[in-house]
C-alpha cells in the first residue's frame, strides 16, 4: 500500500479524484494526509473523506522559503511519508516548492501540468497554448525538480484544441483527462508498473 500525501491550493478536483480512487477495495494506494498553503475549499474534500489535513502558509515563516519548506516537510513526515517511501502529489498546488523540500522528497514528488511538456510550462499553460494557436495540448504528470515544470516526464495525454475554445472551456476538458491520468499514474507507481527515476 502506497501512502500518499496530496498538496493543494484551491478547489481540489484532482484531490477528490484521488480520494475517491483510494477508497476502492482494490486500490494500491491510500491518501494519508492533505496539505495546503492556505485555507482553501479543497480541504473540504479531505474532511468529507475522513482524511486529516494541515495548512502551512508561507506568510507564517517570515518570508523564508527554506523555513516554509522545512515546515511543510515536517508535516508530511508526521504521516510516515519520507524520501524512501510513500509519495507526495502536487495536485493544483500553486507555489514553487523550495530546493530543500525538493531535495528531500524528489523523485517521490510528482506534479500534474495542463500541457504537453516541454511545451507551455508555467502557471498559464492553457492561456499560452491558445495564444500560440496550438491545435493540440494536454496533460503531463512529471517528477518535480528544481526547475519550473522541467522534471522527468512520467505520462502524458493529448487533448485537442477546438475551434472557438475559450480558456475556461479548454481547461475544463483538460481537467477531465488530468484527473484520470493522475489516478492512473499513482496506481502504477504504487504497483511498481511505473518506476520512478533514481534520487539525484
Amino acid at each position: 500500500m502506497l501512502d500518499t500525501v496530496v498538496l493543494i491550493s484551491g478547489g481540489g478536483s484532482n484531490l477528490k479524484a484521488l480520494l475517491t480512487a483510494a477508497e476502492q477495495p482494490d486500490s494500491p494506494f491510500r491518501v494519508v494526509a492533505v496539505a495546503a498553503d492556505n485555507f482553501c475549499d479543497g480541504l473540504c474534500h479531505a474532511a468529507d473523506h475522513g482524511v486529516p489535513s494541515f495548512v502551512v502558509s508561507p506568510k507564517d515563516h517570515s518570508g523564508s522559503r527554506a523555513a516554509w519548506g522545512e515546515a511543510l516537510a515536517a508535516g508530511i513526515r508526521e504521516y510516515g511519508v519520507n524520501a524512501s517511501n510513500g509519495l507526495v502529489v502536487s495536485a493544483g498546488f500553486m507555489r514553487i516548492l523550495p530546493p530543500n523540500f525538493i531535495a528531500e522528497f524528489s523523485p517521490r514528488l510528482i506534479n500534474t501540468h495542463p500541457a504537453l511538456l516541454p511545451n507551455f510550462p508555467g502557471a498559464h499553460a492553457v492561456r499560452d497554448a491558445l495564444a500560440a494557436g496550438a491545435t493540440e495540448t494536454g496533460v503531463t504528470v512529471h517528477v518535480i525538480d528544481e526547475g519550473v515544470d522541467t522534471g522527468p516526464i512520467i505520462a502524458q495525454h493529448a487533448v485537442p484544441v477546438l475551434e472557438g475554445d475559450s480558456e475556461e472551456e479548454l481547461h475544463e476538458r483538460i481537467k477531465t483527462v488530468e484527473r484520470q491520468l493522475l489516478v492512473n499514474v499513482v496506481k502504477d507507481i504504487a504497483t511498481g508498473k511505473q518506476p520512478l527515476p533514481p534520487q539525484p
